[in-house]
């Protein structure tokens, strides 16, 4: 028998040797991949750094302050823990602003929103001096607001306003519009809207010119109308404006301030009339804290008003998601 002879098996080679002549590198070459790796973050650093002191601070140390019974004039204040919100939720004044906030911003959103997607379709048209109309639907928007609550509040006057003089050119009675409830709220909308109507124009406007042009000629060659290609085509692709546009319009309109405070010069009305009839809750948030000096109940409010807002953006971004996956299932 011959012999069978094994030879020895040698270990496999390591499958990422260490090289034995590995090149350190330069001072130049490490700032180099530092800069590919680091100079991202540099460049978006500038928004973080002013949010977290403009925007995340004051939210946080308005939530500190609401915890305590803080004045005006005072460094600190006593700790009370969540006393300003239990009773806020027993206020009744702050719900008589809550109530009036959400009947002016649906006033004024839901028509604004409307007519900025109308005034976009007709400003998308072949308009001679189309430039000029583009620029005069923005003029509101820059306008002084402190002169638009003036000449608004002189429109709506009982005595010589211009509204309630064309209604009487018709033969209808005049309207309290800075006493009555539901009629300040329709004068107040009616300046929102003519203030930030323009500015959503030109938003959905510019969505509407992106539409490639060859959806709209390949609709106008299969016979749909006017109006059939705005319902099938421009609105479906508009989707993602117009939730920008239904967000920030409610952001701000639970926000209203301006508007209400200067849509009269009555006496005691400059906080929402003197029957509280229009007074939005960033009224009565200015009014405890810079009147009544009372800024931990004002920031127990702000904080409120805060979690209102998170609640409605819930609401739109559910119900326009819906709306999209709808429309994608249609598709």
């Amino acid at each position: 028998m011959s012999e069978t002879i094994t030879k020895p098996v040698s270990p496999p080679a390591s499958r990422d040797p260490a090289p034995r002549n590995r090149q350190k590198l330069s001072l130049r070459q490490k700032l180099s991949i530092a800069d590919v790796r680091y100079s991202p973050y540099l460049f978006i650093s500038p928004f973080f750094i002013l949010f977290a002191i403009t925007g995340l601070f004051p939210l946080l140390f308005t939530a500190y302050i609401s915890l305590f019974d803080w004045e005006l004039l005072d460094d600190t204040g006593k700790f009370i823990g969540l006393e300003n919100y239990a009773t806020l939720l027993g206020d009744d004044q702050f719900w008589n602003a809550l109530v009036n906030t959400v009947s002016i911003f649906l006033l004024s959103s839901v028509p604004q929103v409307i007519i900025a997607v109308l005034l976009a379709a007709l400003l998308n048209t072949n308009l001679r001096a189309s430039t000029g109309w583009r620029v005069g639907v923005l003029v509101p928007y820059v306008a002084s607001l402190v002169a638009v609550g003036i000449i608004f509040g002189n429109l709506f006057g009982v005595q010589y306003g211009l509204v309630n003089s064309v209604l009487e050119t018709f033969g209808l009675d005049r309207i309290n519009w800075q006493n009555d409830r539901l009629a300040s709220h329709v004068a107040i909308a009616v300046m929102v809207n003519w203030r930030w109507t323009g500015y959503n124009t030109l938003i959905v406007l510019a969505a509407m010119q992106a539409i490639p042009r060859d959806l709209i000629e390949a609709a106008v060659v299969d016979g749909a109308n006017a109006v059939r290609r705005f319902v099938s085509i421009v609105l479906p692709l508009l989707r993602p404006t117009l939730i920008f546009v239904i967000i920030t319009s409610t952001i701000g309109g639970l926000q209203i301030f301006t508007e209400p405070r200067l849509f009269t010069e009555l006496p005691g009305s400059s906080n929402g009339g003197a029957e509280n009839q229009f007074q939005t809750v960033t009224l009565y948030m200015y009014q405890s804290g810079f009147q009544y000096q009372d800024l931990g109940y004002a920031s127990a409010i702000a904080w409120a008003l805060f979690l209102v807002i998170i609640v409605f953006a819930l609401i739109n971004f559910l119900l326009t998601r819906r709306i999209a996956s709808s429309g994608e299932a249609d598709r």
